[in-house]
């Protein structure tokens, strides 16, 4: 069976305000705080999440154990129901997030969508401040909640 890997941050990045602290998302994931991620490349996580939902593949969930690219990873989940929703922004702007639904898109709260991606708002903005909100990411649900 094909295995995917999905990389979770322990730690903001860099560019971010509160880069080096930890985010603790590893705790919410568990804990079923963080229940969701978001990604780039929508059509690459579209065919993987496809294949995942056919049985053919399974989501690895991992963590860096020091250093990003220079440690080991760690697994602390491997998931086979998994959910992926489109996310696109109103004229690019991250403060209207907006997720198909079906065939068409409805608004989403941005608080609530940071929050389910456990940030505050500000957070979740900084976090995706550098991010090309022209093209659209991915929502990849580790629950059954889809907005």
């Amino acid at each position: 069976m094909k295995t995917y890997v999905l990389m979770i941050s322990r730690q903001f990045p860099v560019n971010h305000p509160k880069a080096g602290e930890k985010t603790g998302f590893v705790e919410k994931i568990l804990a079923r705080e963080k229940i969701h991620t978001i990604r780039a490349n929508y059509d690459l996580w579209q065919n993987r999440i496809n294949k995942i939902q056919s049985g053919k593949a399974e989501l690895s969930v991992r963590y860096w154990t020091d250093k990003p690219y220079k440690s080991k990873q760690k697994e602390f989940l491997r998931i086979n129901k998994v959910g992926i929703q489109k996310l696109e922004f109103h004229s690019g702007l991250i403060a209207i997030p907006k997720v198909k639904k079906e065939d068409s898109y409805i608004d989403i709260n941005p608080e609530l969508l940071a929050n389910n991606d456990g940030l505050t708002l500000h957070e979740w903005e900084e976090w995706f401040f550098s991010y090309n909100l022209t093209k659209p990411l991915a929502i990849i649900h580790f629950t059954d909640f889809r907005y």
